[in-house]
């Protein structure tokens, strides 16, 4: 398993947010994490994405326990194997989109040259080859969530995190996006964990995890 998250506890005062839950998922697969409202699901993926933190229970990310790491530490690992997708895309809007995907790879101390390689890589890849000097407001909606994928791919990281990705596009780039996760787990070997409310995209997933109340209902 290239995720073990056991027994997840979150409380934020009196609100009990997760009652216990467990998670397992394997290298290259993808899953989909469903549920009305206040189910718990962006707190869980947060958790287990490093963000933030349990108040009770374990998570490993390809067998090291996380828990165990100092915050540099911690800071250093979630740049390297973890990539985030984010409902609206968070690019700096004074930079390109080649500027925007190297970002992180330059936080890992890669050098210049190999950082652009490999953005230019990502961004023909998720056909924006032609967009590179493009800043984000010379991009659509779906070009910039794209260009937010292949800053998320940047590091070649173990795990993505997708929190309602496809949440601020319009059904027709919503089901491009949606389709690109698949190309890139066939193509890279991802593994993605994806919060969403669009059950196209749940449905696409190899597995479903329901979730109400801070409980999975099943997987």
């Amino acid at each position: 398993m290239i995720l073990e998250a056991t027994g997840i506890h979150k409380k934020y005062g009196t609100l009990e947010v997760l009652k216990g839950v467990s998670i397992a998922v394997k290298k290259g697969e993808i899953v989909s994490l469903v549920g009305p409202s206040g189910a718990g699901k962006s707190t869980l993926l947060h958790i287990i994405g490093t963000l933030d933190k349990p108040d009770a229970g374990t998570v490993k990310i390809e067998g090291s326990e996380v828990a165990a790491k100092t915050e540099k530490a911690m800071a250093s690992f979630r740049n390297k194997s973890i990539g985030f997708i984010f409902q609206f895309h968070h690019l700096l809007p004074e930079f390109t989109a080649i500027e925007n995907v190297c970002i992180p790879a330059y936080i890992a101390g890669k050098s210049k040259k190999a950082s652009e390689e490999k953005a230019k890589e990502l961004l023909n890849l998720l056909r924006l080859g032609e967009r590179i000097n493009h800043k984000p407001a010379e991009l659509s909606g779906g070009e910039q969530q794209r260009v937010a994928v292949a800053r998320a791919l940047i590091n070649n990281p173990s795990l993505v995190m997708a929190d309602e990705p496809s949440g601020n596009l319009d059904t027709n780039n919503a089901r491009e996006l949606h389709k690109l996760f698949f190309e890139l787990r066939d193509k890279l070997n991802q593994t993605f964990i994806i919060v969403t409310h669009n059950e196209e995209l749940a449905g696409m997933a190899d597995r479903t995890i329901h979730m109400k109340d801070g409980l999975i209902l099943g997987a």
